[in-house]
């Protein structure tokens, strides 16, 4: 396995960074909704190839609740930027179901048109945009409930042009195109990691299973088959954000674990990189919650915030940080 290093210790403005994405400048942008602190407001860095970070925008806050929480961010092809904005993450009852899929035009450093796409939503995490659709996970839908008990989550696709899509976190709404149930009962945690192959097929992380599920489509758009693709309980324990190499090798933080594993294109698993408990400061993985292959090395956000007996993270430490893994 790879030593991880450090890539950079944040800002004083950041607690909590996750989602990225490269701009059209081959810039690395961050998405930071700051759940550490939630006095920090939930913003956007750009960091350039030669690793000067600065705050690109602060996110547009909901005025019913005074904030943003940023988490997945994907770039669309005329460069707006759609942001998952997870208001309810932290699970506090008064931002229950105020989630909202963002679209933002930035020039210059501002935000110079904010447009809703979807609104009312539980618990949007991760977004890939393919053709003029993007897919987003909800990692819970507690409205839900299955005759086995277990958690429900899914996928939603919205147009890109879509907007004021009021979703109702039912199996209803008709932006789903395919669920998942959580079979662990110590993690039910669902939808959550996404990433898309060349071929157009889609890849979802059901968080608490561990397991990488393949979503194949027919041709009008719609769901043909929806199964476990890469599972090793061994090697990958949780499943949060996901990249994919240009050889088609996709990359999984194993967030529990403060692990990252390397699936390659037949579904097999191996863990590339693992560290123990730490502060991340020397580059260790202190809970890293999204992977970008970016200028050649994978680059990890460090999410450094949850607890509990499945993690192996037990504290939270500033600064925040990234860590990054040399070609492979």
């Amino acid at each position: 396995m790879q030593t991880p290093k450090l890539f950079a210790l944040l800002p004083d403005y950041v607690s909590t960074p996750d989602g990225m994405a490269i701009d059209a400048g081959g810039n690395l942008i961050l998405a930071c909704p700051n759940f550490a602190d939630v006095s920090m407001p939930g913003c956007l860095l750009k960091i350039n190839k030669e690793k000067n970070i600065s705050k690109w925008v602060d996110v547009p806050v909901l005025e019913e609740t005074g904030c943003a929480r940023p988490m997945g961010i994907a770039f669309g092809p005329d460069e707006d930027i759609f942001i998952c904005d997870n208001q309810c993450w932290s699970g506090e009852t008064d931002l229950m179901f105020k989630g909202r899929m963002l679209r933002l035009c930035i020039k210059d450093n501002k935000v110079i048109k904010s447009t809703i796409v979807a609104y009312g939503m539980e618990h949007p995490n991760g977004i890939r945009i393919y053709g003029d659709y993007m897919y987003v996970t909800q990692s819970l839908m507690t409205k839900v409930k299955d005759p086995s008990g277990l958690m429900v989550s899914c996928v939603y696709r919205f147009h890109l042009d879509d907007e004021n899509i009021k979703v109702e976190n039912t199996l209803e709404d008709k932006n789903i195109i395919t669920t998942f149930l959580t079979h662990n009962p110590d993690c039910q945690y669902g939808a959550d990691g996404i990433e898309m192959d060349a071929e157009g097929n889609l890849y979802v992380g059901n968080f608490g299973d561990g397991a990488v599920h393949k979503i194949i489509f027919h041709q009008d758009g719609s769901v043909d088959k929806n199964f476990v693709w890469a599972v090793d309980l061994q090697k990958m324990r949780t499943t949060d954000g996901m990249t994919t190499d240009e050889n088609g090798n996709i990359y999984v933080a194993d967030f529990s674990a403060n692990a990252v594993a390397r699936i390659d294109k037949n579904g097999n698993i191996e863990r590339i990189a693992q560290s123990p408990d730490s502060d991340g400061f020397h580059g260790e993985l202190d809970q890293p919650g999204e992977p970008c292959y970016w200028n050649g090395i994978l680059v990890v956000s460090c999410f450094d915030l949850v607890i509990g007996p499945d993690k192996v993270n037990t504290q939270h430490e500033m600064p925040a940080t990234l860590s990054y893994l040399e070609p492979f």
